[in-house]
């Protein structure tokens, strides 16, 4: 029956809604500013209704839950744009600083500097004697090797600074994993949906979810309360309701997946360090060894999508070498050694050791000589999702491809990565063509002694070979190379000749295939043997010069004078280790400026060699990167293509980062449409529950006054 007594309860049921009102538009009022706060309100329904005369009538109002305004669709579609956007922020961030190493508007960069370098070749010609434009052309050496130097420090610099930064944001992610996961079991615990929103879960959940997504991106699955799966763009899960799994960030290491019918029981092993990832697939079964029936592999960088071609296109393929005929592949030194049985207790992984079962056809190895970032399901269980990128620019989506992580591996391998094979490229190209030309030239001093530059791993195995070691071993071609033997009192020609390779009647021509570092110790010996001695230390030629004689050194068709570093004006063949050659730096007599001649003459004035080399500035010479394979151009346009590439790199990646950036805002601008707090709304809102509290509160009045009025009736 209604009476005072039943609109005592309406207006005490009113007095809690509208309390709880109040109460929820103070607390929105005070997170205006925080981030990631999401606005609430109470729902208010009618606390039902009985059947009465005249009529239904109402029995007040109650506050059924604190609801949350957010807006999952917009989160979900603002996920993918901001981890875009990290991604490109970090790498344009990053490219910037390579922009400035690059830059040659000031007039004190590589370009000017190799200018400088030709140009005193230049002078060399034309006053070869004179010792001032000597020291000139060597000071405009070492300013040049030096900025070659420093550019590459630098660039290696930046690749250790991303480095740590990917350390950092894999710890980050690994916390950010953990947290989600805690969040959802608080979820199951206390959140009670239509009753008890966990509001402020939800709210940390989501300001975590998109502090992961920065470094990651992520697609999340959300089944309510604390069933959340959040997974990587790849696939792989990170998060599974209270489940959790991690990343790591580790080092250089090999694996091998080989075919069903393989029997092979060992691994690839390799020595040195670069920004690619290499894919090694058997085309050929066999043993592995260094014989002419070992197996053979061919090579990808981008997961077996495409393959190393050679000069003419063609698929270029290896030789399966043990651990004493390694191979050199781009910056590796590879080679095959025993791998670990995994149903054996032992250990019987073992680099030294070769191979006892032949390798299958399809049987494949991966290196990976750089850290990478790896999902880990479980001690066992390890997938590699650092971002690889395709051979035609397209990107593997299994792995990471957004991000801060993305980004910054993306500005490690592939662009740093890339400009650094591009400076060794230019570097090693230089280094051979000056040295193809100095060494078939004679300086104002001829050789008493001379020890090669350039070392092999093996002095008993062909030059041309890649397990010999020698770093200009696949410039060599079948030719003649002239010796000549002076009298060191007189200056006389004493004899000169082609070496002799050979025993056999007449003199026999050099054969990179065949001939070794033992057979031009040989060939010295057996040609000259009567004026200098030529033996092997250190795995290089030594030649020495018997009392009273002298040599120097003439046209050579085979270019092994040059590839074994005797009488050349470099040493070294990347950015970071190119220098003059310590022969030339103690004595600038030994800098080659002329020739012999015809008539076995070195005269003084000849100026034939430092003229060719001021030329080659102007001359096409073939420039060859794994990734790139080979092109001609000038040393000039190369690098200018070079810095062309820095500029149009970073211009892309601000492009992509302004595009993404403004696809991003616009969501998150969405978002806080839904979710953000508005002042004047909730202020109006105030005034509004404000009002109907006070009136809830004379209602609580007139009930009374109304059973003042029944109580006096009584008495």
């Amino acid at each position: 029956m209604f009476g005072p007594n039943s609109i005592l309860d309406m207006a005490r049921s009113a007095l809690q809604a509208h309390q709880a009102c109040i109460q929820v538009t103070g607390e929105n009022l005070a997170n205006v500013d925080t981030p990631g706060y999401a606005r609430r309100a109470v729902t208010l329904t009618e606390a039902g209704a009985i059947n009465y005369t005249p009529g239904q009538v109402g029995l007040g109002v109650r506050a059924t839950e604190v609801v949350r305004y957010f807006d999952e669709m917009v989160e979900r579609l603002y996920y993918d744009q901001a981890a875009l956007t990290a991604r490109w922020d970090t790498t344009y961030a990053s490219l910037q600083s390579v922009e400035t190493m690059f830059n040659e508007s000031d007039g004190y960069g590589i370009s000017n500097a190799m200018s400088a370098f030709f140009n005193a070749w230049t002078k060399v010609s034309q006053n070869p004697k004179d010792f001032g434009t000597r020291q000139d052309l060597l000071n405009a050496t070492t300013t040049f090797s030096s900025l070659l130097h420093q550019t590459d420090s630098d660039l290696s610099k930046l690749q250790q600074q991303a480095d740590r930064m990917i350390a950092q944001d894999v710890d980050s992610a690994n916390q950010l994993i953990k947290d989600i996961a805690e969040i959802n079991r608080q979820l199951n615990l206390y959140d009670q949906p239509g009753s008890n929103n966990a509001n402020s879960l939800y709210d940390q959940r989501t300001q975590k979810l998109r502090a992961l997504d920065q470094i990651m991106g992520i697609n999340v699955i959300d089944n309510g309360k604390g069933n959340l799966t959040v997974t990587t763009k790849g696939g792989q899960p990170l998060v599974d309701g209270v489940e959790h799994y991690s990343l790591e960030f580790s080092a250089p290491k090999t694996g091998r997946s080989l075919t069903p019918t393989s029997n092979f029981d060992g691994e690839v092993c390799f020595e040195g360090n670069d920004s690619y990832e290499y894919t090694l697939e058997c085309v050929d079964g066999g043993m592995v060894s260094n014989g002419a029936g070992a197996a053979t592999f061919r090579v990808s960088l981008d997961g077996g999508r495409t393959w190393l071609e050679d000069e003419n296109g063609q698929e270029k393929h290896f030789a399966a070498r043990p651990q004493d005929g390694k191979i050199e592949i781009g910056g590796l030194t590879v080679w095959f050694g025993t791998a670990d049985n995994p149903n054996t207790a032992a250990n019987e992984s073992d680099p030294l050791t070769p191979p006892t079962q032949a390798m299958a056809e399809g049987d494949r190895f991966t290196i990976i000589p750089k850290k990478n970032v790896y999902w880990v399901k479980n001690t066992s269980t390890k997938e590699n999702i650092t971002p690889l990128q395709y051979g035609n620019g397209a990107e593997d989506n299994s792995r990471l491809n957004s991000g801060t992580l993305a980004g910054l591996f993306n500005f490690r391998d592939g662009y740093v990565g890339g400009y650094q094979d591009k400076l060794d490229a230019l570097s090693k190209s230089l280094v051979w063509e000056v040295n193809r030309l100095h060494s078939q030239g004679c300086g104002l001093e001829k050789f008493g002694n001379l020890e090669g530059s350039y070392s092999v791993a093996h002095d008993d195995r062909p030059l041309g070979e890649d397990s010999t070691g020698l770093v200009f071993g696949d410039k060599l071609q079948s030719g003649s190379s002239m010796f000549y033997v002076y009298n060191a009192d007189t200056g006389l020609l004493v004899s000169g000749a082609a070496l002799d390779w050979s025993d056999a009647p007449g003199i026999q021509n050099f054969d990179p295939s065949s001939h070794t570092l033992e057979d031009a110790a040989a060939a010295v010996n057996r040609s000259f043997g009567g004026y200098v001695t030529a033996n092997i230390v250190n795995h290089q030629l030594r030649i020495v010069a018997k009392d009273g004689y002298q040599f120097a050194f003439g046209t050579d068709s085979t270019g092994l004078t040059a590839a074994l570093g005797l009488n050349v004006y470099f040493q070294g063949s990347t950015a970071q280790d190119i220098a003059v050659s310590d022969k030339v730096g103690s004595n600038l007599n030994y800098m080659c400026a002329g020739r012999v001649n015809g008539a076995g003459e070195a005269n003084e004035g000849d100026n034939t060699i430092a003229l060719a080399l001021g030329k080659l500035a102007e001359q096409d010479v073939n420039f060859s990167t794994l990734r790139n394979g080979s092109t001609s151009q000038t040393f000039s346009e190369y690098y200018n293509s070079l810095v062309g590439e820095v500029g149009a790199d970073t211009a892309a990646a601000k492009y992509n980062y302004d595009f993404n950036n403004a696809l991003a805002t616009d969501l998150d601008q969405r978002q806080q449409q839904a979710m953000g707090v508005n002042i004047d709304e909730e202020m109006t809102n105030l005034i509004k529950f404000q009002h109907a509290y006070t009136a809830a509160a004379k209602l609580v009045t007139t009930a009374d006054e109304m059973m003042q009025t029944l109580l006096s009736l009584k008495s």
